[in-house]
């Protein structure tokens, strides 16, 4: 299976040329009866290999940490991070193997965030005070953003975009709580506001890519990836503050803003905040029916019904985004990826 940067690569380096990969495309798209821009396309894996070299990497990196923590915990994480880049200089950057390198990168960067708090000394995170340890947290947040820079610069690994932007964001949390403590008890709204800032900067890479034909459109993904639980977490956890224990009126409301959001991934053309609002849609539905009396069979009934609605909006989601695309304003639809009608049986 070839991924959209193995035919942008091809283009470049002249194996095929722009047309023909465009055909492809078309060809593609019409016999899944959908555009191409529509699949959301992402590459995982190219064959059982990426599992097979995933496996042994996280092998080797467990035993380098789990080794080198026996000697200090900052020999554990050097140990990590040197391993994660110099599996990444043959596994991403000559092999472009799709799930290594993205654990690759996760391991780099999570490992670069132990590197900093380790060399700052147990001792100092224990006797610290409270905002003391949150502007540690945000030091290592900021070295695990400078990590994730640097690993974008030599591989360019389109979730590493996502994994600077969340390491970003850690960091801005651990200033605001060192800055006023009070605000722990209050951080739903900020994390709100995290992820509304996420979101933006993801349909800033969408937009340069509306066609999704190119290695910005798998970085927006992976943005809109993080965004969505930061959106959708405290937007569900607020109403439930405000609609306290009535499970009937709190359902509803959860059922109200699931069809919005579904609304603007469908106007996105992308699904991962439908997803990351699963939980908390399939909890508000088990209470509604629960309350109704349908307490042996709540669980099969919302399974079925929120199953069952997600199937057939997959098969006429392009025919519905069609619809909403149109009633948007022209402003908003210049920004969104195109809608590009296919004829179907």
């Amino acid at each position: 299976m070839y991924s959209e940067a193995d035919l942008e690569s091809a283009i470049a380096s002249g194996a095929l040329t722009a047309e023909a990969a465009d055909a492809l495309r078309a060809h593609v798209a019409g016999l899944r009866s959908a555009p191409a821009v529509d699949e959301e396309h992402f590459r995982l894996i190219t064959g059982f290999n990426d599992i097979f070299v995933s496996i042994a990497g996280i092998l080797v990196k467990v035993g380098l940490g789990w080794s080198g923590g026996s000697v200090s915990p900052f020999v554990g994480a050097a140990l990590v991070a040197a391993a994660a880049w110099g599996m990444a200089e043959y596994f991403t950057r000559q092999r472009r193997m799709a799930l290594p390198s993205i654990l690759f990168l996760l391991a780099f960067v999570g490992s670069s965030f132990a590197l900093f708090l380790t060399g700052v000394g147990e001792a100092a995170m224990s006797n610290a005070a409270d905002n003391t340890k949150a502007l540690i947290f945000a030091g290592g947040a900021a070295f695990a953003g400078a990590a994730a820079l640097l690993h974008w610069r030599r591989f360019k690994v389109p979730v590493t975009v996502a994994a600077g932007a969340g390491a970003l964001v850690g960091m801005a949390f651990s200033l605001v709580l060192a800055a006023v403590p009070a605000l722990e008890d209050h951080l739903n709204p900020l994390i709100f506001v995290a992820g509304l800032g996420v979101f933006v900067l993801a349909m800033r890479w969408d937009m340069s890519d509306r066609d999704r034909k190119t290695r910005r459109s798998d970085v927006a993904f992976w943005l809109h990836l993080l965004a969505a639980p930061l959106i959708v977490h405290p937007a569900f956890m607020l109403l439930g503050d405000a609609t306290g224990d009535d499970a009937v009126g709190k359902g509803l409301l959860v059922l109200a803003i699931y069809v919005v959001l579904a609304a603007v991934a469908l106007l996105v053309d992308r699904r991962a905040i439908m997803v990351s609002s699963l939980a908390y849609v399939l909890a508000a539905i088990g209470g509604l029916f629960k309350e109704l009396g349908a307490i042996s069979l709540n669980v099969a009934i919302t399974a079925l019904i929120i199953g069952g609605s997600l199937l057939l909006l997959s098969v006429f989601w392009h025919n519905i985004r069609a619809r909403i695309v149109a009633l948007a304003p022209d402003g908003i639809v210049g920004m969104v990826p195109p809608v590009n009608r296919i004829a179907t049986a």
